[in-house]
């Protein structure tokens, strides 16, 4: 079957991606080597924030954009995934944020740092979502490694690079890199609301995100580190870290470990257009880092207009 456009990668920004332009009314395929639930987007712990995210310049405009949709469809929660939960960022001051900032309706600086109510995703269930929502649009998905872009041309009018880490090899770009995320979920011992804290000074982090089912509590941020399996000790210093903030955790049954790796590239997220030697169009949309589903649907919409 012939396509207007080829999305190459699965995850969240590709199946929005996707969305976006068979929306539009362009016939979409999307190849993707693993399915939605097994891309890194589905490992996400899924708060809506600008985390480890530039160009810094370009990201108000793209997470706004996107807050936006995720407001609209936390009124579906079940169905969307998307819900709209208060919680803290430790430590954090509204002064110290960029641009975005002004899109927090509801937030609160206390001592302790930031009071905020913002879109959590519950990733698993918005991949689904997302993948009927296309398929509703006419598109379709399907599992399919390639080997370069000219491959994808071949089947469609215009190619969009949605490979996340996999950009690395197919661009070729070294500059994109893996940022290890390594998360654990417990039984939710009855705590309702998120919390983060971040420590620039190193690759640790403390967060919980209740979830349905389910407790999150994260993480790391090792860069140019790619083991995908979890390690036992991490996952230990994650229970502890989590635990001094609410000691309920400590006994909380562990029900599941997870690691992902964030698509990181040194200049940011690249959203442009190229021309492929075989006369086809080729846009990228990727090194969204650890703020892919903060930016999703902005930057869908950017790449959707270069496809043309």
């Amino acid at each position: 079957m012939g396509a207007d456009v080829i999305v190459v990668g699965g995850g969240v920004v590709g199946l929005t991606t996707a969305v976006t332009l068979a929306e539009r009314g362009l016939r979409v395929r999307v190849w993707s080597r693993d399915p939605a639930g097994a891309t890194t987007s589905a490992v996400a712990g899924a708060l809506w924030w600008p985390y480890r995210i530039e160009p810094a310049e370009r990201v108000d405009g793209w997470s706004l954009e996107t807050l936006a949709v995720y407001e609209e469809l936390a009124a579906a929660s079940e169905e969307t995934g998307v819900r709209r939960v208060a919680g803290l960022h430790g430590g954090e001051r509204l002064a110290a944020l960029g641009g975005w900032a002004a899109g927090l309706g509801d937030a609160v600086e206390v001592p302790e740092g930031l009071r905020v109510t913002l879109p959590l995703l519950d990733m698993p269930v918005h991949l689904a979502w997302l993948e009927r929502r296309l398929a509703a649009a006419g598109g379709t998905m399907e599992r399919r490694a390639v080997s370069g872009f000219g491959e994808a041309a071949e089947a469609g009018a215009a190619v969009v690079n949605c490979t996340g880490l996999g950009a690395r090899e197919l661009v070729p770009n070294a500059g994109v890199r893996p940022v290890r995320g390594q998360l654990v979920a417990v039984e939710n011992p009855g705590i309702e609301e998120w919390y983060t804290e971040a420590d620039p000074a190193s690759a640790a982090t403390t967060y919980f995100f209740p979830q349905p089912g389910r407790l999150v509590l994260g993480g790391t941020a090792e860069a140019d580190d790619p083991r995908t399996e979890p390690d036992p000790g991490t996952a230990r210093e994650i229970v502890a870290r989590c635990a001094r903030i609410r000691p309920e955790i400590a006994e909380a049954r562990v029900i599941g470990h997870r690691v992902g790796l964030r698509p990181a590239r040194e200049a940011g997220v690249r959203i442009e257009a190229e021309t492929l030697p075989g006369g086809g169009r080729l846009v990228h949309n990727y090194g969204h880092g650890g703020a892919g589903v903060t930016v999703a649907w902005g930057c869908a919409r950017e790449a959707a207009a270069l496809v043309g």
